[in-house]
């Protein structure tokens, strides 16, 4: 049945519900689309690892998609996410007539609705990952337990700000981010230590920081964690869950 679906943006999306052959562009939205309907799934970024044994046709990164190859796939649906890929990719794609869709998640609550709409409506899924994600985080947060500052990347220092999916995370999970900039801001390490926090978060992407790299930065204590867990939604938001509530922490707030 050939219809029309609103995406996150409010575009419609014009395909036959449900959608058959769908490539993604987002890596997050990958691993949530190979756990449920992984026999739709024919293509995706070269940035896309979860899960390991994927095994579809690889359409380039996600800012820089070969848009011949995901023509090529004949998809019905081509997934992608208002801050991970361009708008201008988004715009040739539709004018070469694939079906876009595209979502925008800045908070923990997009993350369950933006989700649940896509596979409902344009999927026809109902993923059961997705029921035990809302249980987790769908409530309201808990008291702040300590102060975190999460470095993205070195040489310049950037870090994680305010109006972000990861800072809503951490806030659900009982963490302060301490950096009151939006969204990316440049910080060098006194400026992230002049925000007191309690432990400094280093994940290992998009840069990847190791015990030898990022940890001897600091005078406060560093933790080191999977940035999957901090900035992918989809099914990591159930081991996300798990592994920030059991992260050894300072006291805080």
């Amino acid at each position: 049945m050939a219809d029309h679906v609103l995406d996150d943006l409010g575009a419609e999306v014009p395909l036959t519900l449900p959608a058959r052959r769908v490539v993604s562009l987002v890596p997050s939205l990958t691993e949530a689309l190979a756990a449920t309907v992984p026999e739709r799934l024919v293509g995706a970024t070269d940035w896309c690892t979860h899960p390991a044994d994927l095994d579809v046709t690889r359409v380039r990164g996600t800012k820089n998609p070969d848009l011949a190859a995901v023509a090529a796939l004949s998809p019905d649906l081509v997934v992608a996410n208002m801050e991970e890929n361009r708008e201008i990719d988004v715009r040739r794609m539709r004018e070469a007539g694939l079906a876009v869709w595209v979502t925008r998640i800045d908070t923990v609550a997009d993350a369950l609705a933006s989700m649940e709409r896509l596979f409902a409506e344009a999927l026809d899924a109902h993923p059961a990952w997705l029921v035990e994600a809302r249980r987790l985080w769908g409530g309201p947060p808990p008291a702040a337990r300590a102060r975190v500052a999460v470095p993205i990347w070195r040489d310049p220092w950037m870090v994680v700000g305010q109006g972000t999916y990861t800072s809503d995370l951490l806030r659900h999970a009982g963490l302060v981010n301490t950096v009151e900039e939006q969204r990316y801001p440049h910080l060098d390490v006194a400026a992230i230590e002049a925000t007191a926090p309690d432990v400094v978060l280093l994940p290992d992407e998009p840069y990847e920081f190791t015990a030898e790299d990022g940890p001897e930065a600091f005078s406060v204590p560093t933790r080191l964690v999977p940035g999957r867990l901090l900035t992918w939604y989809g099914p990591a938001m159930l081991e996300a869950h798990h592994a920030l509530e059991s992260l050894g922490l300072p006291s805080g707030p």
